[in-house]
């Protein structure tokens, strides 16, 4: 029994790496009922099939992510004390109970392993598809737990080269590597932690509860957030006003309790540019630890653009061209110039909603002198992002854009599936920039698709928008939903 080098990546049906693999001809396809015996505290591979107990133990994971797996048994059942001991050992739990020459399965699964909360057995059916790959085996397996099933494409050879040239042949040597039981660990639950991060902007406080499973990803269970205006008068006294600090205060306080309720692990709370400008942030900062017990962490501008770019590139295909990422939030706007996975500049321009409604007066309708002004004043404080060449992708991201797009879609109520991954045009934004314009904030409030308490600083932020795109030479920007608060739950905990 000699050790493996794997390579598996999570697929689905309509990507790449699947259409590729219907290109090679099927040896065989197999369907079969096991069982998995999982840990939460080592990498094991422990299955019975066809009345075999079958264990592998992870050897080697190099810094690429390809990873060997070594057998240490393969036993019919009933397994004799020596048998079990190993693979108890290989689990990470201690010895088998004393007195018992062997253990058939039922034995092992009702006496061993169910009264282990560290363990779990859990049923497996399958489907693989088998062929071969640039001379690696390969196959294609569909994965199914209590109903809930996930796809993945694997390749396996004793040779790790000839395992990442069938990797890459086949397209997934890029991504995430995974074994089955991290797979199957996540289907049944079994290890899924629950944290949540809290984002305190200038405008509102986003809130988001992710559970992490055994295979590190991620799934949403709270998204939502809402509009205080801490930044209220900010630009005008330099400091938050008390009503702006009580109401938000009470909207963390909320998020918080929600948090608890879900029996997170952890909560991860910062500020952005709203805080890092006022001058009593310290006292909401005492505000919210003496209501909730949660410390709010002011980030820098840096930092908020480094994790709005990081969860940017995990929730949307792009390509490796010159790409700008912009965040519009209400105190800050937040620049990324990357090409691919390679940041080469990153920016915080104190360029923001809330500001810019009170700097250029835009909180109801205007003529179009003010509004010119407006745009005229924003190619200056936006200068930074010109004459730095037409860019493959503009991806843009924040409330006032994700609201632009709910406006554009007529959306009764907000729905992150059609934002996420929309295309936002420069003359959408022409046509919104006038809807807001012509209207008072009590006007603006009917429009379908927009959030009430964003009226008043709307148009400053389609200003900001319209003004980004012209500067960066771009006719439409693609929607992320996923902002910082995504990034700060992969930084934070992920590990």
């Amino acid at each position: 029994m000699s050790p493996r080098w794997e390579w598996r990546t999570l697929t689905e049906r309509s990507d790449d790496a699947e259409r590729r693999f219907e290109t090679y001809p099927q040896s065989a396809v197999r369907e079969s009922d096991e069982q998995y015996l999982l840990s939460l505290d080592r990498e094991v591979s422990a299955k019975i099939r066809d009345g075999l107990m079958d264990v592998k133990v992870l050897d080697r994971r190099r810094d690429d992510g390809l990873e060997q797996w070594r057998p240490i048994m393969k036993a019919e059942f009933p397994i004799s004390a020596d048998q079990a001991a190993t693979l108890l050992e290989a689990l990470g739990a201690g010895p088998p109970p004393a007195g018992r020459a062997t253990f058939t399965l039922d034995e092992l699964l009702s006496d061993v392993i169910g009264p282990n909360p560290r363990l779990r057995a859990v049923a497996v059916h399958k489907l693989r598809e088998h062929t071969t790959i640039a001379g690696a085996m390969a196959e294609r397996s569909t994965l199914t737990v209590d109903g809930s099933a996930s796809r993945t494409i694997a390749v396996e050879e004793e040779d790790p080269d000839l395992v990442m040239a069938a990797a890459g042949e086949v397209g997934i040597a890029g991504r995430t590597n995974v074994a089955v039981p991290r797979v199957l660990a996540a289907l049944a639950g079994f290890g899924a932690q629950r944290f949540a991060v809290i984002d305190v902007g200038t405008n509102s406080v986003k809130f988001h509860v992710g559970e992490r499973a055994a295979d590190a990803t991620w799934r949403t269970i709270a998204d939502r957030a809402e509009v205080t205006r801490l930044g209220e008068g900010l630009a005008e006294h330099g400091r938050f006003g008390d009503a702006p600090i009580e109401r938000t205060v009470a909207a963390i306080a909320g998020m918080v309790d929600e948090a608890r309720a879900q029996d997170v692990a952890a909560i991860a709370a910062v500020g952005t540019a709203g805080m890092r400008q006022a001058a009593n942030s310290a006292a909401f900062v005492d505000a919210v630890r003496a209501r909730t017990g949660i410390e709010v962490e002011v980030i820098s501008g840096a930092d908020e653009a480094r994790l709005a770019y990081r969860a940017l590139r995990a929730g949307l295909p792009l390509g490796s061209g010159p790409l700008v990422a912009f965040d519009s939030g209400g105190g800050s706007s937040q620049f990324t110039f990357a090409r691919g996975e390679q940041v080469e500049e990153q920016f915080s321009l104190d360029v923001g909603a809330v500001n810019v409604t009170e700097r250029y007066g835009l909180a109801g309708a205007v003529d179009d002198a003010t509004l010119d002004a407006a745009l005229d004043g924003l190619r200056g404080e936006l200068a930074r992002v010109a004459d730095r060449g037409r860019p493959d992708t503009v991806v843009g991201m924040g409330g006032t854009i994700t609201n632009l797009v709910a406006v554009q879609h007529e959306l009764a109520a907000y729905d992150p599936d059609v934002v996420h991954g929309a295309t936002l045009t420069r003359a959408e934004v022409d046509r919104q920039v006038e809807l807001y314009r012509s209207r008072s904030a009590d006007e603006r409030r009917g429009i379908r698709g927009l959030q009430p308490n964003r009226a008043e600083v709307i148009l400053g932020g389609a200003c900001i928008v319209r003004t980004a795109l012209e500067l960066l030479g771009a006719e439409a920007l693609l929607v992320n939903d996923r902002g910082l608060r995504y990034g700060l739950l992969a930084e934070r905990f992920s590990s």
